[in-house]
């Protein structure tokens, strides 16, 4: 099968590409998240198991302050366009975003450059995107001031944005309770950890809606227990027995996350959810006035094999919900996923650094719920103490077993 054919589904095992390269139509009737058709259990006894095989009106510059002309900022607590000069708000025109047809992202063609231009760090390599009129003067990642504006900025247009909420003292105390809860740091670093250089970014993300066809099959097996005896002594022995299960399984799935940048891995993104992503706005360039973004190192398409993967995870958990069940021998599933809708979205992220003894620790804050996430240094003489006592506990242990066994 072509990755052309199955851009809209994924299947586990080979089959013909279907007629239809867009995968199924909508069907009569749509039902989320339950079983369509219970599937019949086959006994197999002991044995081993068998094998189975995303146009608005663009800006050249940012929003100059009507009262006297300095550069206006977005202000997270306020909700409006702020002037720091001279404390004049206005209203940005905070539309809600609207789903797009997936279809539409692979035929896009639309740039940022109009409205923004992209930098590039010279000592870490982090590419970013501020508004035009505006001047960035450090990395938000490594602090350093080799910032270079790059002739160009590729990347498609955002379509949504999640605004800021909290303010850079907010996300301060935040890193600093954060910074208190890390067990294994240094007791110095829990009580002294201040946040460098703090930046607000926005992190370009993709998020999928789609409704799921499956057909499913699987051997599962539930543990039985036998008695013996050896040496004069009864003991029990456990032994799985497998049996098949097979069906047709229907879900929906809401927004399904995707990092876009190569500066957040996804597994971080994961730990700062949720970002409330259903209640987005309609992208314009006031949000981005006073803050940075980074650039996709990824298309939307590339996203969306990722989270091809996700929804093919969260089907397998929740068809094997339905089954009682200790093992999992083997687990196929086809599936045609349609309905599909995007948003290309900018998340609210602060990105900031503690330095401890000369090396920097890296952390991201969410803009919305103040959640973080971020290495810390850790204490060996800590680390030390743990294995002793883990070490000392096992000894024990061993020790009583031998003691009541005689």
């Amino acid at each position: 099968m072509s990755k052309k054919d199955d851009l809209f589904g994924f299947d586990d095992a080979p089959k013909a590409a279907p007629a239809d390269p867009f995968g199924l139509g909508a069907p009569a009737r749509q039902e989320d998240a339950r079983a369509q058709e219970a599937a019949a259990e086959e006994d197999l006894g002991d044995e081993a198991p068998p094998a189975e095989g995303w146009e608005d009106e663009t800006r050249t510059d940012v929003t100059k302050c009507p009262a006297c002309g300095a550069n206006m900022v977005f202000d997270s607590g306020r909700g409006k366009l702020y002037c720091e000069h001279c404390g004049t708000e206005k209203d940005v025109d905070a539309r809600r975003s609207e789903e797009l047809a997936f279809e539409t992202l692979l035929q896009n063609s639309h740039e940022w450059a109009a409205e923004s231009y992209s930098f590039r760090c010279q000592n870490c390599g982090a590419r970013g995107v501020v508004a035009k009129g505006e001047i960035t003067q450090t990395c938000p990642y490594c602090g350093t001031s080799n910032i270079v504006e790059e002739e160009e900025l590729p990347s498609l247009r955002p379509t949504a944005v999640v605004p800021f909420a909290l303010d850079k003292e907010q996300a301060v105390g935040g890193v600093r309770k954060w910074a208190r809860k890390r067990a294994f740091a240094p007791r110095r670093f829990r009580k002294s950890a201040k946040p460098d250089k703090m930046s607000a970014v926005y992190m370009p993300a993709f998020s999928f809606d789609s409704n799921t066809q499956s057909e499913y099959s699987a051997v599962l097996g539930k543990y039985y227990y036998t008695t013996r005896r050896v040496n004069g002594r009864v003991q029990q022995v456990r032994k799985i027995r497998y049996f098949r299960v097979r069906g047709h399984f229907e879900m929906g799935f809401d927004d399904v996350l995707i990092q876009a940048s190569a500066n957040i891995d996804q597994k971080s993104l994961n730990k700062l959810q949720p970002f409330n992503t259903n209640d987005s706005r309609e992208y314009r360039a006031e949000y981005l006035s006073g803050y940075t973004a980074n650039q996709t190192d990824k298309s939307g398409v590339q996203c969306w094999e990722e989270a091809k993967l996700v929804i093919r995870s969260r089907l397998q958990t929740a068809i094997l919900r339905q089954y009682d069940y200790d093992v999992v021998s083997s687990f196929n599933i086809s599936t045609q996923c349609y309905d599909i809708t995007y948003k290309y979205l900018l998340l609210p992220v602060y990105v900031g650094h503690c330095p401890w003894h000369k090396k920097v620790y890296n952390f991201f804050v969410n803009g919305l719920n103040g959640r973080v996430t971020g290495k810390a240094p850790v204490s060996p003489l800590k680390v030390t103490a743990l294995v002793v006592g883990i070490a000392a506990v096992i000894v024990g242990l061993y020790f009583l077993f031998r003691y009541f066994a005689g």
